[in-house]
């Protein structure tokens, strides 16, 4: 391998300058030099150089005849395959001919072929012989051969032949003749040859006991960063070098070249430059690959192309009709591919591009109408082959076509499956080229639906144009009921509540629409409002108009699924607004116990739960959300992120950090927190609270600062974002910057009409952010205005923050009764870090008044509780104040249910439930070790042998909270 001109064969390159040092290569060179100074001795050799194109092979015949020249060797060295060198004897002729060097004015005897066509110009001096294309007598390779041991008697010589396999077969049967005939003669014979050749004369050359065969292997990632350090002048790290070398294989040609445009285009040389390179990001690259693709045989073309509108990982039967090649043949072909580092093995009887570069090259190579026409035919490959509706219609919508009857409905039903996956910009992406513009009048109605459905999430506008022309011109009535829902919907979304609300209005007056929705179960009033509701929440301007529009009776029986629906929309409402608490309560609590996995939508179903966690009572939602995600799929379900989102605000807020961070990573794990959108708020929001609790500043602080601006989004979700900011700017000692996000925080949650106290803690903050700015009036008045609401509404977990902010607003004389009724109110909830929270500051309190002993009582308590859920912030001020009362705190341990951590709790209830070790582990997103540990731990502070045991200490603690709440 060369630094300079790649390791190729020269007919890829443009000169044949002198190469420089070649770079792992060091067996091979050994051999070349032992070789050299034998023939120089007087004594014959032969080696042949064999491996794909790239390999370096005429680098090391290079260095070879450079060395052979250093010693004083005469050479004759050609390239078979060059223009003219398919004529018998062509070949030997450009070789012998070479031997006229010294001076001679002829060769003894040579033979020049007489080609059976025209007049061939032969060199002065030459005897002609007539020599038949396939065959070549004996009589004629002596005398040929005696040319050679000739010139050898005058001293040593080599000769030298570059893809050797290129030679006519007059060439290659004097070659052997030889080969077999060099002993006693000072010749030295090298010969490249392409692997994957199949020529009986070369095997022959090979199999002789005199020849050497060298096969040059592929470099390794340290061999890369010599060679860089050395074409480049850079230093790279092993990253960088593992990434090149899976890219290209290890072939030297390839590695070069990428190395060239790399250093070309001025790119850094990191592995990340690396992994993000696309197609344009190396375009000097492109013909570089493309010169050593078009190298190869046809059929190797024909795989690569096939492989790349395929995909990684196509199924080889498939890859080889689309090449127009049988099985072997395609076979054959990728092994060339491979050799070449084109191509990698998974492992599986499949293939996959070694890096993006080289599969956009070959697809770059391709003409339009050559790449429509190869997904076409991809995609009929594909259908006719059972493949999945959805990778069907990937070729179909790169064919960029108008599609035909059987390609309708392939991108129908991958649309559909798009939807299920909660992607509905890629079912609009696969519907739209069924729906021409112009053609909305005469197509299918449903076909019309199904698009505005998706357009509605997509392209509310078009959506609403789309549905509004299939409702015009539906005759069967589900179709007309679910593009009535779906357009209320739409509507809703663009704000036209008053046109929503008239569709509502003219559904309800219409009998026959009512009765087909009650025999269908398609739609009904009830769940045509319930949708509107739910939609409105993402759009301030429709939702304030849509609550002076519509009314909020919780007094429906929850029957069917539409009143279940309605009850569960205005719950949410009525509870964020703080409107009649308790009967949104019963309301959510009917939801829940009475809704169904087979007829109830899962986003009533939650949000059932989340009138339930507005309502302050953060344990029922997190039951109904573990419910909701046992029988959820992750893969499939729409509702999926939003449940573990939710599921995580709910274990904050009953102290649960570890399980928070764990939800809220796998609701984040697959986006990028710089481009993330309103749904993605409410998870970030409260992994930053978590982060906050759990005592890591940094974190937070890095993930803050890749969270977008919400100044210009105003959905509700970022009302939360802009509390967890304020809050962390507090904890950075920055409470001016904090109060400003605070206060904006407060205003948009005005604005949205969510007044309630339990629906976000921002008040609570920018209290406290208020007193670090010395403002007491202030944080006073926040605290006296959400204790006031609290009691009102029954919400015992703000009242009990509540009255902490009011006691840190008011004298030490004044504190201890505030934070006693606090710590009385939380001791009847399950939020242990808010209980833990409230002891630590009745503690701190008691000390500053002298009672030191009281005071070691409570805040042990305190320390001990914000250990169990992981706070190690609020465990590091609980210790330092034990410490200043004069006690000496060991390593907290506790026994009892209170003693449970909450991954602990969290693991015993589903033990308890009868769910193994495995299912935990996999809910959980933990190892079963980790289950196994939590479990042991569980057992030890209970006192338990095992989980029969364990269900009946859960029942009992369950009855006794119970009790005492009521």
């Amino acid at each position: 391998m060369t630094a300079a001109h790649g390791s190729g064969s020269p007919r890829e390159r443009q000169s044949d300058g002198p190469d420089p040092e070649l770079v792992e290569r060091e067996r091979e060179l050994a051999l070349i030099a032992r070789l050299t100074r034998s023939t120089a001795a007087g004594d014959p050799a032969l080696v042949v150089f064999e491996g794909p194109d790239g390999i370096g092979k005429t680098a090391l015949l290079n260095t070879l005849l450079r060395q052979a020249r250093d010693l004083g060797l005469r050479v004759v060295h050609t390239r078979a395959g060059q223009t003219g060198h398919r004529l018998p004897l062509s070949t030997t002729h450009a070789l012998l001919a070479g031997l006229t060097a010294d001076g001679t004015d002829r060769l003894p005897l040579t033979a020049w072929p007489s080609p059976s066509r025209g007049p061939v110009p032969r060199p002065p001096g030459l005897l002609c012989y007539d020599v038949d294309t396939t065959s070549v007598s004996f009589a004629v390779l002596a005398e040929l051969h005696e040319v050679v041991r000739s010139a050898a008697m005058t001293g040593p010589l080599v000769i030298a032949v570059d893809d050797v396999e290129e030679a006519d077969p007059a060439s290659l049967r004097f070659l052997a003749h030889t080969a077999r005939r060099m002993t006693g003669l000072p010749v030295l014979l090298a010969l490249t040859r392409r692997s994957g050749t199949h020529v009986p004369s070369l095997s022959e050359v090979a199999a002789l006991p005199l020849c050497h065969v060298l096969r040059p292997r592929p470099l390794t990632g340290a061999g890369i960063g010599l060679l860089t350090r050395r074409l480049v002048g850079a230093e790279t790290d092993s990253a960088f070098q593992e990434s090149c070398l899976a890219a290209t294989n290890g072939n030297p040609l390839m590695v070069t070249r990428l190395l060239t445009a790399l250093r070309e285009e001025r790119l850094p040389l990191t592995a990340a430059q690396f992994a993000a390179m696309g197609e344009g990001d190396a375009a000097v690259f492109r013909p570089r690959a493309l010169r050593l693709l078009h190298r190869q045989p046809e059929a190797s073309v024909q795989a690569a192309r096939a492989l790349a509108v395929l995909g990684d990982g196509a199924a080889p039967e498939t890859c080889a009709r689309l090449a127009h090649l049988d099985s072997t043949a395609f076979v054959g072909s990728v092994l060339v591919l491979i050799s070449i580092g084109f191509v990698t093995s998974n492992g599986d009887g499949t293939w996959s591009f070694a890096h993006d570069l080289l599969r956009n090259a070959v697809l770059g190579d391709m003409s339009e109408d050559e790449l429509a026409s190869a997904h076409r035919r991809a995609a009929r490959l594909l259908h006719d082959s059972g493949a999945s509706a959805a990778d069907v219609a990937e070729h179909l919508c790169r064919a960029g076509t108008a599609p035909e009857p059987w390609e309708r409905a392939v991108l129908r039903e991958a649309a559909r499956e798009a939807m299920l996956r909660a992607a509905p910009d890629r079912a609009v992406h696969l519907l739209r080229p069924c729906v021409p513009e112009g053609t909305e009048d005469t197509c299918d109605p449903a076909l019309l639906v199904e698009l505005g459905v998706a357009e509605t999430r997509v392209d509310p506008g078009a959506g609403v144009r789309h549905l509004t022309s299939a409702l015009r011109r539906a005759s069967r009535p589900e179709l007309r009921l679910t593009a009535l829902g779906a357009l209320t919907e739409a509507l809703t979304r663009q704000g036209r509540v008053s046109r929503a609300m008239t569709l509502l209005s003219q559904y309800r007056s219409d009998a026959t629409a009512t009765a087909s929705a009650s025999a269908s179960g398609v739609a009904s009033p009830e769940l045509m409002e319930a949708q509107m509701l739910l939609a409105a929440t993402v759009n301030r301007a429709a939702y304030t108009d849509l609550l002076r529009t519509v009314t909020f009776d919780l007094s429906l029986p929850g029957e069917t699924a539409g009143e279940r629906a309605l009850l569960a929309a205005r719950a949410v409402v009525s509870a964020s607004r703080l409107d009649r608490v308790a009967e949104s309560v019963a309301a959510a609590r009917t939801v829940t116990c009475r809704a169904s996995a087979t007829t109830d939508s899962v986003a009533y179903r939650c949000a059932g739960g989340l009138a339930l966690l507005y309502a302050d009572l953060p344990h029922e939602a997190e039951h109904v959300y573990r419910q909701l995600l046992e029988g959820t799929d992750p893969l499939t379900d729409q509702a999926y992120p939003s449940l573990l989102a939710l599921s995580a605000e709910a274990h904050h807020r009953l102290g649960g950090l570890d399980e928070a961070l764990r939800a809220t990573a796998a609701v984040l794990r697959s986006i990028t927190v710089a481009r993330a959108g309103a749904h993605q708020a409410l998870p970030l929001a409260v992994r930053l609270h978590t982060l906050l609790d759990w005592g890591d500043l940094a974190e937070a602080s890095r993930l803050e600062a890749e969270i977008p601006d919400p100044v210009q989004d105003d959905a509700w979700q970022w009302n939360e974002v802009l509390c967890a900011r304020g809050r962390l700017h507090l904890a950075k000692d920055d409470p001016k910057r904090a109060l400003a996000h605070l206060e904006e925080c407060g205003r948009r949650q005005a604005q949205w009409q969510r007044v309630s106290p339990a629906v976000s803690p921002w008040w609570y903050w920018t209290g406290l952010t208020h007193l670090a700015l010395g403002d007491r009036g202030a944080a006073l008045a926040l605290a006296e205005e959400a204790v006031g609401r609290a009691r009102a509404a029954g919400l015992p977990c703000a009242l009990g923050s509540g009255l902490q902010l009011w006691a840190e607003a008011v004298g030490d004389d004044e504190r201890p009764p505030l934070l006693e009724e606090a710590e009385q109110v939380l001791a009847g909830t399950r939020a242990a870090l808010l209980r833990a929270r409230v002891r630590v500051a009745r503690g701190q309190t008691l000390h500053r008044l002298g009672y030191n002993k009281a005071a070691r009582e409570v805040l042990r308590q305190g320390w001990e509780e914000a250990y169990a859920v992981g706070s190690r912030s609020l465990h590091g001020i609980a210790h330092r104040a034990l410490l200043a009362t004069g006690a000496r705190p060991r390593r907290p341990v506790s026994r009892g249910l209170g003693a449970l951590t909450h991954s602990e709790a969290q693991v015993a209830r589903l033990a308890a439930d009868g769910r193994s070790n495995a299912w935990i582990a996999e809910r959980l997103f933990v190892t079963q070790r980790t289950v196994e540990v939590h479990l042991t731990s569980v057992y030890r502070k209970l006192g338990l042998s095992g989980r029969r045991e364990l269900r009946d200490a859960l029942e009992s603690a369950d009855a006794g909270a119970a009790t005492h709440g009521k």
